[in-house]
């Protein structure tokens, strides 16, 4: 607790420094803050991956909260890796000593991304992730959770529910009229405009993607937190912090879309599912990892068994999700429901995108990068079938007659 109360003294204390900002900024600290972000973006920019198409020694998955990696975790990596190959879950607090080398091949973690800065230097690492529209995103994280950076929101809005509980029992109530809006039910829980403007939504919501991927969140592993400080203190800033989480998106193995689910999927088990099924083939060649590394369970079409098994174990998931979410939200009468979402003023989206620019980009910039994806993995498959048209015909010459 005394952690948490911290964490947020720090917040206020930057948001206050950051409401102080006049148009001319005090230049003295504005150009320090400038070369402390500039010296952590070069060095973080400098880093190239030469192959990233290829998976190396370790799969790294940069779990964003509610984007849907939860299925592709349990949906596909789990069918892939045993529990002995994955490192100790992490999602709500790092269960392990990354700096420690061991013979695991997956990690998933809500950590950012300057936990991979403490990775074995040997153990080369591919990172994946999954992004999500920030609109929807934002408007998703009222849902309730328990793992990094839900950890620091669950409090705070139990503590708001509670509040506005108690003021109900008491007959103090603050509409002058029934609404079924469920993100405008202040009688009940914090409206969606309040909660945009809250300290907690700046600390850990807005820009929350492009902060997690360039590596500086409140939960970083960065020993200079003056990085993050002077981003959030100075909106210029940000620029620096948007260009490094491009370069990281660049460097990843695959990058899916929330909103792209299904050619998402189609992707992932192609580029990623392929290549971790034919690492595991090779490992069980060990005599050391003989025994444990189970005999694979897919056949010769490990796409389309991988599709297959995929498509069963979300849709049970999404299901499961979906009763545990009405179930909760019933205690208090809401229904975060796309008919309420079409509820919520223009004016109050327009301002969720404004306080999410740096989202925004990275966002355009992933469905790029998603783009690429779907077109070469087109061109891979293009070029297999005039292989196979080739060597159909080659075969035919060679057995006609004389």
């Amino acid at each position: 607790m005394a952690k948490e109360l911290a964490a947020l003294l720090m917040v206020i204390l930057t948001l206050v420094c950051a409401s102080s900002i006049h148009s001319v900024p005090d230049e003295e600290f504005f150009t320090e803050c400038e070369n402390i972000v500039q010296r952590w973006a070069n060095s973080s920019l400098d880093v190239e991956v030469k192959d990233k198409h290829t998976l190396l020694d370790l799969l790294f998955f940069l779990h964003i909260p509610r984007t849907g990696g939860r299925a592709y975790n349990f949906c596909f990596l789990n069918k892939l890796y045993t529990s002995y190959l994955e490192c100790p879950s992490s999602y709500d607090k790092l269960h392990f000593d990354p700096s420690i080398p061991l013979n695991r091949w997956l990690q998933v973690v809500h950590d950012d991304y300057s936990i991979t800065s403490k990775l074995p230097m040997e153990r080369r690492t591919s990172v994946m992730t999954i992004l999500r529209n920030p609109v929807d995103h934002f408007c998703n994280s009222k849902y309730i959770g328990h793992i990094w950076p839900w950890k620091y929101l669950v409090p705070w809005m139990r503590e708001d529910l509670f509040a506005r509980r108690d003021r109900r029992n008491h007959g103090n109530f603050q509409e002058d009229k029934e609404t079924n809006n469920a993100y405008d039910m202040k009688d009940i829980v914090i409206p969606l405009e309040e909660f945009i403007h809250s300290v907690v939504a700046y600390d850990i919501i807005h820009n929350g993607a492009t902060f997690q991927i360039a590596g500086v969140t409140n939960n970083s592993y960065l020993e200079a937190p003056e990085v993050r400080n002077c981003a959030m203190s100075y909106q210029s800033l940000g620029k620096y912090v948007l260009e490094v989480a491009k370069k990281r998106l660049d460097n990843m193995l695959y990058v899916g879309l929330t909103e792209q689910h299904k050619e998402s999927a189609t992707i992932f088990a192609d580029v990623v599912g392929k290549q971790v099924f034919l690492q595991l083939q090779a490992l069980r060649s060990s005599f050391i990892l003989l025994q444990i590394i189970p005999v694979a369970v897919f056949s010769f079409n490990i796409f389309l068994e991988l599709l297959k098994a995929y498509d069963e174990c979300s849709s049970t998931s999404r299901k499961i999700e979906a009763r545990r979410r009405t179930s909760t939200l019933k205690r208090i009468s809401l229904n975060f429901s796309k008919e309420a979402r079409l509820q919520v003023p223009e004016a109050v989206l327009q301002t969720i995108i404004s306080l999410n620019s740096l989202d925004m980009e990275l966002y355009k910039h992933a469905q790029h990068i998603f783009e690429q994806q779907k077109y070469r993995l087109l061109q891979e498959r293009v070029q297999v079938e005039m292989h196979k048209d080739d060597s159909f015909k080659t075969d035919s010459h060679e057995s006609a007659p004389l």
